[in-house]
């Protein structure tokens, strides 16, 4: 036997020839398996044998899916910096959605005017609201730190602009309230002249029954001032600081008791609308100081130097006449219940801890009232509003990782952050500018953490502390490490691609692929004949390597990476036509079969091998800058490439020194110019 194994192996060039179609062979009855095993198990079954199926993964153009479009908030982020957010979302959505099974997400971020947008499409995702589940969970991860920036004051084209506007305002609803003492219906004209909302315009501009309760004060003030009777006008357009209005009373009423109060207010930061950063225990302790030494004299005082309230400093927590139903219920519960000139106990409320000062009550007149508002214009309307907090460029792009671990003092569980290089730079730089102060911690738009800085951090690391259980730690862990988004982002359209449509892509390209296949393969064996014959069948095991290799890894196939996959086809070709060119020169030259073909081997290489790595150049290039749908094909293309090089160089090769001398050597199959029917073989 190891006789009859050398004679057929041994190391002449003849049985070296031999051995690699041994192993040309069962590389080709291995790719075969993988490509379509169901025939291989057929004849495996016997032995107990199994080859398991693996399906080509297709992208959404191919078998369907999911697309979905969001806008992307970038208003708080410095415009230089733009790009690099949006850049840093793609990254983060592509690393998560890898992470759940979804293979070559196509994620692309695009711009149109002011507005960024960020593309997603899930390839087999055929549940929408799954897929937006996936997206939408990824939390928004910031570190924010005091704005201390004022808020900059108007131009003076800017005043001028608001003062005209008003004043077209004002001369406008003077010229209603003519109208309408002319005769005209006020119903009809509050449905198309009034600024009011749409629920109150279907109504003829009838806000029901109100009271001076704050927003509608002036319009009642200027009721009773001028003593106007139900069904009569107040004979002046009423201005008030949000517009003017032009007023009928239509019926009035006396009922329940209304109660004039002040109020304190020290908020924390988990409750409504606070932007302190107070922790709940400190806003307690500092409620409980105020409490001891508050009076009627100096309550207002007070109001206007610690109470947290909007606008506090100017109306010193004056909130006027309210009935009930127009507080909270724990507020309206005290204030109701205590005698006038009393401050009340601590009251604890959503917003956060209050006093209550009550100054008058009295029985509550009510006017129903019809309107037609005409709004001003503000500055508001103008400058962009004031956040507390400032962005600082430290968000969960830089985040490394974060791992649930317990607090040594007190054993709650807490999340620690571990940032990147760039992320330890910039919270290094962050808490050194902002040592004695507070630097917020803010996931999906809400501040759950407030540290106090008492030192620069330059080790990297950060603590994320919270009213939550180790479940929840390690939600919040593993949201984290699955990707916490640069910017956050808002669900804008979504599509469901059906496969019908992908499968008939896919069609179409299987079609094209074929057809091009045997063009190349017609042309190759009717120019170079018995070469061509050869190359020909060193392409379809290409083929079979090319799609077992899909499979294997497994790559996502695109409509694009099909192309990719048809280009290469092409580039093997190439290398085949330099070949056989070169071995026919050598041939029409004089020299032996053998020696031709080796010699045109030779000769061919360098060519092949500096268009192959230029073109490996400008794949890699593709796979490292751009976005999923390129980056496809690229993929596509370099495997391709490699193949075929394997393909072009060792199998074609072998199948010339193989074949070649067998099956004839007579110059019409070889194409070679010279004299004589039959070409020289020299002793392999």
């Amino acid at each position: 036997m190891k006789r009859s194994f050398r004679s057929l192996f041994g190391a002449t060039t003849r049985g070296k020839t031999r051995l690699a179609v041994f192993f040309l062979v069962l590389l080709a009855i291995a790719a075969f398996a993988v490509v379509d095993p169901a025939p291989v198990n057929r004849a495996l079954k016997p032995l107990k044998l199994h080859v398991p199926e693996r399906p080509f993964r297709l992208g959404l153009d191919l078998q369907g899916g999911t697309q979905l479009i969001y806008d992307a908030d970038v208003n708080r982020v410095p415009l230089s910096d733009r790009a690099d957010a949006l850049s840093g979302v793609r990254d983060v959505i592509e690393r998560r959605v890898n992470a759940f099974g979804v293979a070559e997400p196509i994620v692309q971020t695009a711009k149109t005017g002011d507005t960024w947008r960020v593309i997603v499409e899930l390839a087999g995702i055929t549940d929408i609201q799954s897929a937006i589940k996936l997206i939408g969970e990824t939390p928004l991860l910031e570190f924010k730190e005091q704005n201390t920036e004022k808020p900059r004051e108007l131009t003076a084209e800017e005043k001028k602009g608001i003062e005209t506007t008003n004043l077209e305002k004002k001369n406008h609803a003077e010229e209603l309230l003519k109208r309408i003492k002319g005769g005209e219906d006020m119903a009809v004209l509050a449905k198309t002249e009034s600024d009011d909302s749409a629920q109150i315009k279907d109504k003829g501009g009838d806000i029901g029954f109100v009271s001076k309760d704050g927003v509608n004060t002036p319009m009642v003030e200027a009721v009773e001032k001028a003593k106007v009777l139900p069904g009569q006008l107040v004979p002046t357009v009423v201005d008030d600081p949000y517009g003017f209005s032009v007023v009928k009373v239509e019926e009035k009423r006396t009922t329940k008791q209304e109660v004039h109060a002040r109020h304190l207010l020290i908020c924390y930061v988990d409750a409504i609308g606070c932007n302190k950063p107070i922790s709940k225990d400190d806003a307690r302790k500092k409620i409980t100081e105020l409490k001891a030494k508050a009076t009627l004299q100096n309550f207002e005082a007070l109001v206007k130097e610690n109470s947290t309230e909007p606008g506090a400093a100017e109306r010193g927590g004056d909130l006027g006449y309210f009935a009930k139903g127009q507080m909270v219920q724990q507020f309206e519960d005290v204030a109701f219940a205590q005698k006038v000139g009393t401050i009340s106990d601590i009251v604890e409320t959503p917003f956060g801890f209050h006093l209550i000062a009550k100054l008058d009550e009295r029985p509550l007149t009510e006017y129903n009232l019809r309107r037609i508002f005409l709004k001003k214009k503000l500055p508001s309307d103008v400058l962009p509003p004031t956040d507390a907090w400032k962005y600082t460029g430290l968000t969960g792009k830089q985040l490394k990782r974060a791992e649930v671990q317990f607090d040594q003092h007190t054993n709650e569980p807490l999340v620690s952050l571990q940032f990147n290089d760039e992320g330890k730079k910039l919270f290094g730089e962050i808490t050194g500018r902002n040592v004695g102060k507070n630097v917020a911690i803010f996931l999906d738009g809400q501040a759950i953490s407030v540290p106090r800085v008492n030192e620069a951090i330059t080790g990297g690391s950060a603590v994320i502390t919270g009213r939550f259980d180790v479940k929840e730690a390690k939600l919040l862990a593993q949201r984290l490490n699955a990707g916490a988004l640069p910017v956050p982002i808002k669900l804008e359209a979504q599509q469901l691609i059906g496969a019908s449509l992908g499968k008939a892509s896919l069609d179409r390209s299987v079609t094209a692929a074929e057809i091009g296949f045997f063009l190349v393969a017609l042309f190759m064996i009717l120019y170079y004949r018995l070469p061509g014959l050869l190359a020909v069948v060193a392409l379809g095991l290409y083929t079979l390597l090319v799609l077992a290799i899909f499979k294997l890894w497994p790559v996502t196939l695109t409509l694009a990476g099909i192309a990719g996959v048809v280009l290469s086809v092409g580039m093997a070709v190439d290398a085949n036509v330099l070949i056989f060119e070169r071995i026919k020169e050598e041939l029409a030259a004089g020299r032996a079969l053998d020696s031709a073909i080796s010699e045109g081997f030779k000769r061919a290489w360098s060519s092949i091998r500096d268009s192959n790595t230029s073109s490996l150049i400008t794949a890699f290039i593709l796979i490292i800058f751009t976005a999923s749908a390129v980056r496809g094909f690229a993929v596509t293309l370099t495997i391709g490439i490699l193949v075929s090089l394997f393909s072009a160089i060792n199998v074609t090769r072998t199948l010339l020194r193989l074949v070649g001398p067998w099956v004839g050597t007579h110059r019409w199959l070889w194409g070679a110019r010279m004299n004589g029917n039959k070409l020289p073989v020299s002793k392999l």
